[in-house]
């Protein structure tokens, strides 16, 4: 059975749907407090350096392998490999892959969903208790929120590329953008707000090390979507017409705005609140700074602003989370979808009921495992450390297996597809690539030191998370 190849209604349908992706949790929380921790300034020009040189390459190679095949990544990979075992391998992996990771972000986007329902309903006080997270997440609510917010996702999904995906990044996106600018110009306001500007903008070079820049690579390629299929299946959607190159430095762009303007919103509030705060205190877990540390924050924001007014700000900061949480978890849940409609020719809804059904299962055995089930608490032991089943999740599918996917991507495209098919999608739609600066630099860089890059990043994380040591300081 044939099945239609669906695509982005325009080209700026296509860049807000594919920045709604990029754009999350780890932009808007975990971004900016890296930043403080590791040289300010520094740290933002090498992130930025790294987004553009590293990131933004395999980017266009995601996508052009997307759209020339018109495939998901699994039939991409088979197709333009001659149907090799090797590379077939390679697809599953791509698939399995945000599989996986949709289902411990639907366990964060659940908890924002409550968060959201408390601080709107007045209860911000119960945020910012000491033990009011580990209690929510242990409630009977959280099931209640997972239904809602599963439904929320499929209803997306179902309305197809066009008027699903596209639609609802046309009007969240816009409005996270306001959001955000919004809570910046309040943040902003306050007292001492300026102290947290300068210790986010201020280069500090002693910081930079191994570590810091290992760390730096690994937020450009996971703020990105990259490694996810994400970039190879809005590929495959998008218009033969568009330039890949510069919607690629679109949605780079705006990904880094986003996380840059994040900053700008954290840093100082976190200074308003405590102007003697030492960020070397902060939690590095973006989890610990959403649930934990901010609603505080937003609580202690009533002695200026009121009650009812510090309620209003953390409402909108979590609502702000939430659209960016539920952008990125469409986009993962549509490679899989993508793959069943395209691959075994069912109808969308079929097909994201299947989906639903099994990442259900998963889901709710993550929602379990936080005390509730030892089993499920206890699911594993490496590096000295016991595992929860939705700790193996993060540790093997988003912190390990996203840089191999990438460093295989960059082996792909160069060496089996070849570069030269792969240049020739890129011209195709923009002329003013050929022979250009950029079609210079990425035939080098993606055939020498990108690769090399993301294989160092794949076997320290290896050596990291499972062994307990790191080949960088």
């Amino acid at each position: 059975m044939t099945v239609s190849r669906e695509q982005f209604g325009s080209r700026l349908g296509f860049i807000l749907a594919a920045a709604g992706s990029a754009v999350g949790i780890g932009n808007l929380v975990g971004f900016p407090v890296a930043a403080a921790k590791n040289g300010g300034g520094a740290f933002l020009l090498i992130y930025a350096l790294f987004v553009f040189l590293v990131c933004l390459p395999i980017m266009m190679a995601e996508l052009s392998v997307g759209r020339h095949a018109q495939k998901d990544p699994l039939g991409a990979y088979r197709d333009l490999s001659d149907k090799s075992v090797l590379w077939s391998l390679a697809g599953w992996l791509v698939l399995i892959t945000p599989y996986m990771i949709a289902i411990f972000y639907m366990v964060i986007t659940v908890w924002l969903f409550g968060f959201v329902y408390e601080a709107v309903t007045g209860n911000l006080d119960q945020l910012a208790g000491p033990d009011y997270f580990n209690q929510f997440i242990n409630s009977n609510a959280v099931f209640v929120y997972f239904a809602i917010v599963a439904a929320v996702v499929n209803i997306i999904l179902v309305g197809g590329v066009k008027e699903g995906i596209e639609r609802a990044a046309k009007i969240m996106m816009p409005l996270l953008f306001v959001m955000l600018i919004g809570l910046v110009i309040f943040v902003l306001t306050l007292d001492n707000a300026f102290a947290g500007v300068r210790y986010y903008l201020v280069p500090d070079f002693s910081k930079i090390n191994a570590s810091v820049i290992n760390g730096a690579l690994s937020q450009a390629f996971f703020s990105l979507s990259l490694g996810m299929g994400i970039m190879i299946t809005y590929g495959s959607y998008m218009r033969r017409g568009d330039s890949i190159s510069n919607s690629a430095k679109f949605v780079a762009m705006t990904d880094t705005a986003v996380a840059f303007s994040a900053g700008l919103m954290i840093l100082p509030a976190i200074f308003a609140f405590n102007p003697l705060t030492n960020t070397a205190d902060l939690s590095d877990s973006s989890i610990g700074l959403i649930f934990t540390f901010l609603p505080k924050i937003f609580l202690a924001l009533q002695a200026t602003i009121g009650y009812f007014g510090a309620s209003a700000v953390a409402s909108l900061f979590f609502l702000l989370v939430l659209f960016a949480a539920i952008t990125s978890l469409v986009s993962i849940t549509e490679v899989p979808a993508a793959s069943l409609v395209t691959g075994k020719g069912y109808s969308r809804p079929k097909a994201l009921l299947l989906l639903s059904l099994s990442m259900a299962v998963i889901s709710i055995a993550c929602i379990l495992s936080f005390g509730r089930v030892g089993f499920l608490t206890e699911f594993a032991s490496y590096a000295g450390q016991s595992k929860s089943i939705f700790d193996v999740i993060i540790d093997v599918f988003y912190d390990t297996i996203l840089p191999l996917n990438g460093l295989l991507v960059c082996l792909f495209v160069i060496y089996r597809w070849k570069k030269h098919n792969f240049h020739v999608e890129l011209e195709h739609s923009d002329l003013s690539y050929r022979g250009s600066v950029v079609e210079r630099y990425i035939d080098f860089s993606l055939g020498t030191f990108i690769p090399l890059i993301l294989a160092l990043v794949f076997i320290n994380t290896v050596a990291l998370k499972y062994f307990g040591f790191s080949f960088v300081g």
